[in-house]
């Protein structure tokens, strides 16, 4: 017997179809760019000289600020938690088998460290922001953030179901601006009003203007979380973070950040006041349904951290290599942009064909390698090479990078990178 459809099911779309005419702006070009500019593999020893497509190249981007995840004591101590605790345990999520004395010995040592009355450990950073936003909020609560901040709290704030407005990037007008609609709007549905931004910007390197914000609450009634994914470690006095960068600590409600960045390895937390913790570690589902930390993590995580707060050098060597490579980019007269963080933006306007060529020729000519960032993360007609310096990375590193960009960008002035047989302005989607 034939099935019988309704009009309706008839018209319905296909979604693998729908998926198949609309790849999304970098999976249409997959086929191109996969291996190379997107998924590329580096091997090797994880520092500043890895190897690309078997060759070697002077590597740029680099999830290891403090360089600690080479260093022999570090890996010696992965090695022996391994051997100890295996990858199985504990098996389960925390609520339910899944909390160690080492789970709560990190969460202790973090919340101290920023300032916190607690912490809580998360599996993961991106998934992890998500959970903390939407568990937070209820449809009567107001989020207002940044225009800049990262995916994960920009997936976040999309899945909450309540009202959300947004400010132009580090502009405290349109923060307090935005500030008045969403108090309005809070106080009518008898909801709260939760601020969002980055202490350190991931694209543009900026630092937000968190003495600013903090200022505001004296004005406004809201609560502040702070994403600081790059400023856990890198910056403040002690490494402690973005807050303490601008002595705010304790105008934060939230702190959020990583281990991806400063500690080479993986997972996250938030901390704050006990209660609001305590709330979250009950609450976030993402963490309730998912299998805990494993232990050769957490193990892994306090020995790194062990090093970051007894070696005060590996900072002090990072923001050294960081003033040298800035003050020689500019010197050179490479825009920059407004970083003022590790993390160290090249621009130059030029459109996909001629920057596809010329990421090329820097990668296999001069075997750098760096982040490259386009359209749609910036505008149109602009390439960006993200440089991130760590503690590893040498002053002959750094000469030896000038000279590379230099040389290209002579290459690009003298029209050598454009495509003869495609008119592509980079101004096309």
């Amino acid at each position: 017997m034939q099935p019988v459809f309704s009009e309706t099911q008839k018209d319905a779309v296909d979604i693998f179809k729908k998926i198949q005419s609309n790849l999304g702006p970098l999976g249409k070009y997959s086929n191109q760019i996969h291996g190379y500019f997107t998924f590329p593999k580096l091997e090797g020893e994880i520092g500043p000289h890895m190897k690309f497509r078997g060759k070697e190249v002077l590597n740029w981007i680099l999830n290891d600020y403090l360089g600690l995840a080479n260093l022999p004591e570090v890996r010696q101590a992965d090695i022996e938690v391994v051997t100890k605790w295996g990858l199985a345990y504990p098996m389960g999520s925390r609520v339910l088998s899944g909390q160690t004395n080492l789970h709560e010995q990190l969460e202790s040592e973090l919340a101290e460290f920023v300032g916190k009355e607690n912490a809580y450990v998360l599996n993961a950073g991106y998934q992890g922001m998500i959970s903390v936003i939407t568990t937070l909020c209820s449809r009567h609560d107001v989020v207002v953030y940044d225009s800049e901040v990262h995916a994960s709290v920009i997936d976040g704030v999309h899945l909450h179901i309540g009202k959300r407005f947004v400010y132009q990037h580090n502009n405290m007008e349109s923060l307090e601006k935005q500030l008045k609609r969403a108090v309005a709007v809070a106080d009518k549905q008898q909801g709260g009003v939760l601020v969002i931004t980055e202490g350190v910007f991931a694209v543009s390197g900026e630092l937000s203007q968190l003495d600013q914000i903090t200022a505001l609450k004296d004005k406004y009634d809201f609560r502040l979380l702070l994403n600081d994914a790059h400023g856990f470690g890198t910056m403040g006095v002690t490494g402690a973070g973005t807050a303490e960068h601008f002595d705010v600590q304790n105008k934060v409600d939230l702190y959020f950040a990583v281990f991806s960045n400063t500690m080479g390895t993986f997972g996250g937390f938030v901390a704050g006041k006990e209660q609001i913790i305590n709330y979250l570690r009950y609450n976030m589902r993402s963490q309730i349904y998912s299998k805990s930390l494993p232990m050769t993590i957490v193990a892994g995580i306090l020995k790194r951290f062990e090093i970051l707060k007894a070696r005060p050098e590996l900072r002090k060597q990072l923001w050294k290599t960081t003033h040298t490579l800035q003050k020689e980019l500019k010197a050179s007269g490479f825009n920059i942009g407004n970083t003022n963080s590790m993390i160290t933006p090249v621009f130059f306007s030029v459109g996909i064909p001629e920057a596809t060529n010329m990421v090329m020729d820097l990668r296999e000519n001069y075997s750098l390698f760096c982040a490259i960032i386009s359209y749609p993360t910036i505008q149109k007609g602009q390439l960006l090479l993200q440089l991130t310096p760590t503690s590893s990375h040498t002053i002959e590193d750094i000469e030896y990078t000038i000279k590379a960009l230099t040389s290209v960008r002579a290459n690009l002035e003298a029209g050598q990178y454009r495509a003869e047989d495609s008119a592509d302005n980079g101004n096309t989607d």
